[in-house]
């Protein structure tokens, strides 16, 4: 859990897309340029999308990094999704089969 609490930098997006909400997580991997890029992304499958009423949470080691994927999914994906949430501290918590 240590290396999880690091990535306390998040933000919730919701987005009725499942395709859209796929393509955000590669791009959570592709802003969080350092650490365990994996832990960016952690909680966001379909059925967390499903659970959460079409809302994921994305974390990030530093708020450059939030900030990065914030405004390059806005410059990417224009429409069909919308920013509900954002937390400087909310610390990620290990997925099933994810270890630190």
């Amino acid at each position: 859990m240590s290396q999880h609490r690091d990535y306390k930098y998040s933000v919730t997006i919701h987005s009725d897309d499942l395709a859209l909400v796929c393509a955000m997580r590669g791009l959570s991997l592709h802003c969080q340029e350092t650490g365990n890029a994996r832990i960016a992304w952690g909680g966001t499958k379909r059925g967390d999308w499903q659970r959460d009423g079409h809302k994921v949470t994305f974390h990030f080691n530093s708020t450059r990094y939030r900030d990065n994927f914030i405004s390059e999914a806005t410059r990417l994906f224009p429409t069909g999704w919308e920013k509900t949430v954002q937390s400087d501290n909310d610390p990620a918590t290990p997925q099933s089969g994810q270890e630190d």
